[in-house]
């Protein structure tokens, strides 16, 4: 990372199909965090659409050349942000849990959920392939929800040379309170195991088809503390630091990623040994 990077988590209700209504929420928001100094402001899961781990979903899927994502790509223009948002993407005859990232130029990237969680298993389709972004200031990378469960797929940004990861989530039930809980025991492993920042928000309130989102946003640094928090509806807005990022990585105790074997983490497979005698 070459400097400080200002990144808004926005916690946000999305109505599970009132795409009208949703975007004109994202546009209020980022409203708010151009005027609060953000570079970036990040989305939900499925913001734009509503959220729906069923068939229910479907009618509301979005198109990437479509008016969702034009409209979209016009409030990045107008604010003059980098804007990411998540959708329902219609791809052929396949529904994505995506996230569309729109620079003010136009420029887009788009990443399509990779791990699916068992109720999204049998309506959306997984993606194929982790997705970086960047420019000369930073790199980052962008999972969903249940993709923040595996080691492997922070490890594999990271080694692709991330300076951060970004957790849009669409995870209902429970308390705010809870929620951070639950993230503090896989987030923090997250970012202090491969020196990064991350970045974790979620949908609020209810989704008009019984769910209920608790909100919360967190930002986790490099060393695995907790560095901003949210509980409420509207934004986190938090300056990542080159600093922080630099002294973590500088430090040959607290950065291990340069000792990581990758000579066995490759391709190589486990040798498999027979035990004699194991117990029964």
């Amino acid at each position: 990372m070459q400097r400080d990077i200002t990144i808004a988590l926005a916690i946000m209700p999305s109505t599970l199909g009132r795409i009208g209504q949703n975007i004109l929420a994202v546009d209020a928001l980022v409203g708010l965090a151009v005027q609060q100094g953000a570079h970036i402001v990040c989305f939900p899961e499925m913001c734009v659409t509503g959220y729906a781990p069923d068939d229910s979903i479907i009618a509301h899927a979005q198109e990437m050349d479509g008016q969702a994502a034009k409209a979209l790509g016009e409030i990045a223009r107008r604010h003059g942000i980098l804007l990411m948002a998540g959708l329902a993407e219609k791809l052929d005859e396949r529904v994505f849990a995506s996230h569309l990232l729109i620079c003010p130029d136009g420029t887009r990237g788009i990443y399509r959920k990779l791990h699916l969680s068992p109720p999204e298993a049998a309506t959306f389709a997984r993606g194929g392939q982790l997705a970086l972004f960047g420019n000369s200031d930073c790199n980052f990378g962008v999972g969903l929800c249940y993709d923040a469960h595996f080691p492997e797929f922070a490890a594999a940004l990271a080694d692709a040379g991330a300076d951060f990861l970004l957790y849009p989530h669409a995870s209902p039930h429970g308390t705010a309170q809870g929620k951070k809980e639950s993230w503090m025991r896989h987030l923090a492993a997250r970012a202090f195991d491969n020196g990064i920042f991350v970045g974790a928000v979620n949908q609020s309130g209810q989704n008009g088809q019984g769910l209920s989102f608790p909100g919360l946003a967190l930002v986790i640094g490099p060393d695995g503390k907790i560095l901003a928090q949210n509980f409420d509806e509207g934004l986190l807005v938090h300056t990542l630091k080159k600093e922080l990022l630099d002294a973590v990585r500088s430090h040959r105790m607290r950065y291990f990623r340069p000792q990581k074997r990758s000579d066995l983490f490759g391709s190589a497979f486990p040798v498999f040994h027979t035990l004699q005698n194991f117990p029964q």
